[in-house]
């Protein structure tokens, strides 16, 4: 049970750097690979500033303010100096692991005996791993609420439009290189928001805790589509989290059959061609059909 616990708690953590991907990967049909470097710039940024006696809850949100900044660079390459989308992602992602040596000092940090979200007197009493879950659900709220109607405004909507038909929101007067930008920002303030998190809930970070987020985020973006199917723009958000939640119990059953740790990245990996071609395979061979005869 406590397993199952903490794979919900996890999924709601790991499902905010899935929202963060959602802005730019589906609403700007914008390929950014500058996630692999902001996620650990945030737990860089939120673990060293608790060592260094800042408050957690101000970690976290300083570590929302430099993703937000790592982001604004990949959209100013890409807007403004012209650099392709997936090369100007990957510059910041690189420039980002020299960063975060310089931000921690030395490869990884601990916080072990320090104070964090996690360990706060208000969880004393909760069982184990509810703290993840608690705090996930609260932050999430916060986020999807936020976006929701963020999204329902002239800007948000100014936004949808540049991903929609650039061409056209252009010819409405909209300045798509502002939304690309401000997108880029804000989905990478979320990303290392996320990256904080889970760093103070595993009570570490490292520069290396990058590798291999981008498809842990687009599992859950894939896995919610897939499973919830056609769903209006709020839908689609609280699917990411749900598909995040999802995804974490997979790895979980996938690992409690005996599966190496190591193999996380292959499963990963495994996991999201999967669900990525369920729907070919769905068309191909009728699979609705066939499971509901396997079922009588």
């Amino acid at each position: 049970m406590s397993i199952l616990v903490s794979a919900i708690g996890q999924g709601l953590l790991w499902g905010i750097i899935g929202v963060g991907l959602f802005l730019t990967f589906r609403i700007l049909d914008f390929p950014d690979m500058t996630v692999e470097g902001t996620f650990p710039m945030g737990a860089a940024t939120a673990v060293t500033a608790i060592a260094h006696g800042v408050s957690p809850l101000n970690a976290t949100i300083l570590a929302f303010i430099v993703g937000c900044l790592a982001g604004l660079v990949t959209g100013l390459l890409y807007t403004k100096a012209k650099i392709p989308v997936l090369l100007a992602g990957i510059l910041v992602m690189t420039a980002s692991y020299s960063i975060d040596l310089r931000i921690m000092g030395k490869p990884n940090q601990s916080l072990l005996g320090l104070k964090t979200l996690f360990n706060s007197p208000l969880f004393a009493k909760l069982p184990p791993y509810f703290d993840s879950i608690f705090i996930g659900i609260l932050i999430v709220a916060i986020i999807i609420a936020i976006l929701i109607y963020f999204l329902q405004t002239n800007l948000g909507q100014s936004f949808i439009a540049t991903g929609d038909n650039e061409a056209m929101a252009q010819s409405l007067g909209i300045n798509t290189d502002n939304m690309k930008i401000m997108g880029v920002s804000v989905s990478n303030g979320l990303i290392a928001l996320g990256g904080a998190l889970i760093a103070q809930n595993n009570g570490y970070s490292d520069v290396n805790m990058g590798i291999g987020i981008i498809v842990v985020a687009l599992a859950s973006i894939i896995i919610g589509e897939v499973i919830f199917g056609n769903l209006t723009m709020n839908q689609r958000l609280v699917a990411v989290i749900l598909g995040s939640i999802i995804y974490r119990i997979i790895l979980m059953i996938v690992l409690q059959l005996g599966f190496n740790a190591n193999d996380f990245n292959l499963i990963s990996s495994v996991i999201l061609a999967l669900f990525m071609s369920l729907p070919i395979l769905e068309k191909k061979y009728n699979l609705k059909r066939i499971i509901q005869r396997g079922l009588k």
